[in-house]
């Protein structure tokens, strides 16, 4: 693989830089931090993307794609996470987007892609079902087709920002069969539709993301179906695989680990920085290995995708990999907080005794362990991977 960037790939670079430091301003990231203006300063911030043109870089350019080359996707997620800046909330542009592009009809791309690329609609996604665990195709929330619309009863769970959507992207069962992965279907549901309930889940970082959407005899007309009925199960696994690429994190990853070793510059443990402590840097050294390896698998990802493809089993590599880094750097951000990663909120907070970085470590390494579970749990991609790959 040539790793080498041309002059033209160095201007472009140059170009991201400029933009995020001339329109991510630190005021703008300040409101995205709170709950409060969460929401509005994410779908500001989203408008500013697509009026450059860069929200959905891997939609087809007719779509309003960018049709960057591999380096410049590549470079543009590096300059994004050294700035800080989040990644565009992609239950949206870059699950369901995907699904309505890939397997939509005309009238469903025509009133959908336009207010999911400008950030008109918010877009959450109702896959998981109490009880259901791992296994997905369990799901229990039925719809009866009467008419020219659907009656849909059950519950989903762990629904990230259901509280701030417009719209859910659901998997509901519509037929029964011995093969559970038959007779689901795919419906787009707007979320202020009569007898949906949304409750507050507080997750154990002490934060509200996540929530139970209940639906209480639901209509949902015919024409938000995509694609076939009973044929959910074959659109579900496409978004799983972009889902699972994007859950990779390495350019979050890399600028999270350099700001690690500043801390571990300023961290004075028996007359000496933490970070010239041999054990410290071992650990250092072993997540860089790692996350240099995932970067490599995360380039022929994008190759891929680049050439028109789709997400193969190396998504769940990705999703396997990139979040026992998050993991490994969460556990390491702790241990440099040592017990100031201990302090709670609502007693002396972190920043009052020099240690700003401690709450944030506790919370992060809190929320961090559901990451090798969301997205299909690792041990279910790793089943995935000596299915297709090894063809065990």
């Amino acid at each position: 693989m040539n790793l080498s960037f041309s002059d033209e790939d160095l201007r472009f670079r140059d170009e991201v830089r400029d933009f995020f430091k001339t329109n991510f301003t630190s005021e703008l990231a300040a409101r995205i931090r709170e709950p409060a203006t969460l929401r509005e300063a994410t779908v500001e911030w989203q408008k500013i993307l697509a009026k450059k043109g860069w929200v959905a870089p891997n939609w087809p350019v007719e779509h309003g794609g960018t049709n960057w080359s591999v380096a410049e996707e590549y470079l543009y997620e590096v300059e994004r996470a050294n700035a800080g800046a989040p990644d565009p909330v992609p239950f949206g542009l870059k699950m369901v987007a995907q699904v309505i592009i890939a397997y939509g009809n005309d009238e469903q791309k025509q009133r959908f892609l336009p207010r999911i690329y400008n950030s008109d609609d918010w877009w959450c996604q109702g896959y998981s079902e109490p009880g259901s665990g791992s296994d997905l195709a369990s799901l229990k929330t039925r719809a009866v087709l009467e008419g020219d619309e659907y009656v849909v009863n059950g519950a989903k769970t762990w629904t990230t920002y259901a509280q701030y959507a417009d719209w859910i992207f659901c998997l509901v069962r519509t037929s029964s069969d011995e093969v559970k992965q038959r007779g689901i279907s795919f419906l787009l549901i707007d979320i202020k539709s009569p007898g949906i309930t949304v409750k507050k889940i507080e997750s154990i970082d002490g934060n509200h993301s996540l929530n139970e959407v209940i639906f209480d005899n639901v209509r949902v007309p015919v024409a938000n179906r995509i694609g076939e009925q009973d044929k959910g199960w074959t659109y579900a696994k496409a978004l799983l695989a972009h889902e699972r690429t994007a859950i990779a994190g390495v350019g979050v990853s890399k600028f999270q680990l350099s700001e690690l070793k500043e801390i571990a510059r300023n961290e004075i443990s028996g007359g000496k920085p933490l970070l010239e402590d041999a054990m410290i840097q071992h650990r250092f050294a072993d997540i860089e290995i790692e996350l240099m390896a995932l970067e490599f698998t995360e380039l022929r990802v994008l190759a891929t995708l680049s050439g028109g493809g789709s997400p193969g089993p190396e998504s769940s590599l990705l999703k396997i990999k990139g979040t026992q880094i998050q993991q490994a750097i969460q556990q390491l951000r702790m241990d440099l907080a040592g017990y100031y990663s201990g302090v709670l909120t609502g007693e002396l907070s972190a920043s009052d005794i020099g240690h700003s970085f401690g709450d944030k470590a506790r919370q992060e390494y809190m929320y961090g362990r559901a990451s090798t579970i969301y997205g299909g749990s690792n041990e279910i991609q790793k089943n995935i991977t000596a299915k297709a790959v090894l063809g065990l």
